[in-house]
């Protein structure tokens, strides 16, 4: 559960219908823009308009916590590749998943900037950006630290790498954004004659 806000403890029960509200909210965010339809939502979570109201007054309550929940599970997910992958394919695996997240928020985000209703959602997820930022950070640092990654690659860079892919794949299937993105991680990625060549000396364009 998001803790964007604070929340009294709730049932097992009341918990299991805030999950699965969560759920099935995310997937008609995603596939029908942030219009999807209310009762909808209810019905796919298999509980009542009233019960989806209790926990989230408003459409807009939803969004919010919406965004931030998916924000945190990927961010969690950096930490899982960290832990189980060396750090070069980590930080790959990760640049996946968040290419996967790109692509899952591409509906709902552009639903937002159409219709003009609570596109302030975009600008107020400042913490959402510095989670993701924070995350995509420390796996470049040991990325780098272990000689994974080519000289002179930075957080942003690869956050607009991201970008730019979910944006230029806006129609196509998602296999075209796995395929771009297998080529962005080969230019970023050091390889055994490039790192021969960087410990020999490190171009001074590249130094820190």
């Amino acid at each position: 559960m998001s803790g964007n806000t604070a929340r009294r403890p709730l049932r097992a029960d009341a918990l299991r219908n805030y999950e699965r509200i969560l759920a099935a909210a995310q997937g008609a965010f995603a596939a029908h823009g942030a219009s999807a339809s209310l009762e909808e939502i209810a019905r796919q979570a298999g509980v009542g308009s009233a019960t989806l109201h209790r926990h989230f007054p408003s459409r807009r309550s939803l969004l919010e916590v919406v965004f931030h929940d998916r924000v945190e599970a990927l961010c969690a997910k950096a930490q899982e590749r960290a832990e189980e992958n060396e750090p070069g394919a980590a930080l790959f695996s990760w640049l996946g998943d968040l290419n996967a997240y790109a692509a899952a928020s591409r509906g709902l985000v552009a639903s937002l900037l159409h219709d003009g209703r609570d596109t302030d959602l975009l600008q107020q997820n400042d913490s959402c950006k510095t989670m993701i930022t924070t995350a995509a950070d420390e796996l470049l640092r040991r990325a780098r630290q272990a000689g994974a990654v080519r000289p002179g690659v930075h957080t942003e860079d690869l956050l607009t790498l991201v970008s730019a892919i979910s944006l230029a794949t806006e129609h196509p299937d998602d296999e075209q954004a796995g395929r771009l993105l297998d080529i962005a991680i080969h230019g970023i990625r050091l390889h055994q004659h490039q790192r021969a060549a960087t410990n020999r000396e490190t171009p001074a364009r590249f130094s820190e």
